[in-house]
């Protein structure tokens, strides 16, 4: 599996997660998808994701 499909499955599930999480747990968790929202677009203008240098320590392609 590439590098962004990776990165877009992990977004994904983390928004997925936080969601289900704010609406059967505690409205307290919506700060993780709000935090990976906000990843998301500054990783865009800086071209730094935190996934990504920890994918590429492991190597993967």
């Amino acid at each position: 599996m590439k590098k962004e499909y990776i990165i877009r499955t992990v977004a994904s599930s983390m928004v997925t997660a936080g969601s289900l999480l704010t609406y059967f747990v505690s409205i307290y968790w919506v700060i993780l998808p709000l935090f990976v929202g906000i990843n998301l677009i500054q990783s865009s203008f800086t071209k730094f994701c935190p996934l990504e240098k920890n994918l590429n320590r492991f190597n993967v392609k």
